[in-house]
């Protein structure tokens, strides 16, 4: 295989890989945007597979454009139009994975909150035995604040 068509290679299989990426990433948000974030849990690790393989591949171009500048100028135009697409779907999937994390957070704090307020408040006992009215919860008290 000659310099040409290992670049026209190189740049064909990053091509399909950008492709692919960009298509689970875009499914992924529609799952978020929908709430089904179910369905994106099953696919994870797979997801994490390409984009490290994404990773990887793109920044050894970044560090050798040579690598695919024998390649044909088509699928090189081809591979760009790909990355900007990419570059779309990347930022509207961080912002639905961003909400999700917001909303998850929400719940844990109001399922936290409402276990804390049907607990039965902890009682302190008086210095003859019985039980001291009040909340019974510890307080500090700083003398230099």
């Amino acid at each position: 295989m000659n310099d040409a068509e290992l670049a026209t290679a190189r740049v064909r299989q990053l091509l399909d890989l950008t492709r692919r990426l960009t298509d689970r990433l875009a499914a992924e948000t529609r799952a978020f945007e929908e709430g089904r974030p179910q369905d994106v849990a099953a696919s994870l690790a797979e997801t994490q597979e390409m984009a490290n393989l994404y990773r990887r591949d793109s920044g050894h171009v970044k560090a050798n454009p040579a690598l695919l500048s024998g390649g044909l100028a088509t699928d090189r135009m081809a591979l760009i139009e790909a990355t900007r697409a990419f570059d779309a779907v990347l930022s509207r999937h961080a912002s639905a994975v961003e909400a999700a994390r917001k909303i998850s957070e929400g719940l844990v704090r109001a399922i936290a909150h409402e276990v804390a307020a049907a607990r039965t408040p902890a009682s302190a006992y008086a210095a003859d035995g019985r039980a001291a009215q009040g909340d019974g919860r510890a307080v500090a008290f700083n003398r230099k604040a």
